[in-house]
């Protein structure tokens, strides 16, 4: 029996009863252990952007990365689970393309048992469409293939990416400069991340900075274009003045 790409990858088993993976190549977990896998995806993600878009009549998400795909699994979970109405169309970039091959063998949760069949298309071709579901994997670069969509695709951004430590070019200031060029006025962008510099590229590139805190999980962070009343805005431009030495990150410094 063939298992989950076990070369660069070994299973983690988070605290929420869901596994994770570790990435020897990252040396980082693809989901905090101690917020667990599932739950993560929900709280940090998930939650936040049906809160703010579920009575959209079609919703168009960016997650970035595909990774173990608990973000896109978690996403049509959770539509199911509440009977929206809504169409998806979901739209992942992911470097490692034998990760994706290798995803019909990870040991998802039991909630993802429903949706085996789209892990496995998802897995083999990269692509799942149904009458309300669109989902598309590219495998390769991320800041090249968000260059390919027009301006105000995205009414949601999952910002999943590996750590600015590990990974810093999915994390710049010109970075978010393209993200912005591609999600709506009223976009959501939801991110794991409350580094200062990571919110400080946020506000340079033109977004409110917002807390996304609640029981069990560390705080996250939420950002949009627009004011968003149901979360606490950071206040970014105090936290420079307490902060001077903080700065954004920036291509030209990588």
């Amino acid at each position: 029996m063939k298992k989950f790409d076990d070369k660069l990858h070994s299973i983690v088993l988070s605290e929420d009863g869901s596994y994770t993976a570790y990435s020897k190549e990252y040396e980082e977990h693809y989901h905090s252990t101690k917020d667990g896998a599932l739950y993560e995806s929900l709280v940090k993600h998930v939650i936040p952007a049906f809160e703010l878009k579920k009575n959209h009549s079609e919703i168009t998400i960016l997650d970035i990365c595909f990774g173990l795909g608990f973000n896109t699994l978690a996403t049509i979970w959770y539509h199911r689970q509440n009977r929206l109405t809504s169409k998806l169309r979901i739209f992942s970039p992911e470097l490692d393309g034998s990760l994706v091959k290798s995803l019909k063998y990870f040991s998802y949760p039991k909630e993802f048992e429903p949706l085996k069949n789209i892990v496995k298309e998802l897995s083999q071709n990269g692509i799942y469409q149904d009458e309300t579901l669109h989902v598309e994997i590219f495998v390769g670069d991320a800041r090249e293939y968000i260059k390919r969509f027009s301006a105000q695709t995205f009414d949601v951004v999952f910002q999943d990416a590996f750590s600015p430590a590990a990974n810093p070019l999915l994390w710049t200031k010109e970075y978010f400069m393209d993200i912005k060029n591609i999600i709506k006025d009223d976009g959501v962008l939801t991110t794991y991340s409350i580094a200062l510099p990571i919110r400080v590229a946020l506000w340079e590139s033109g977004f409110y900075v917002f807390l996304n805190s609640g029981e069990g999980f560390r705080d996250a962070t939420v950002a949009s274009q627009s004011k968003l009343d149901i979360y606490s805005v950071v206040d970014v431009e105090h936290k420079m003045r307490c902060n001077p030495h903080v700065t954004s990150l920036r291509d030209c410094t990588l």
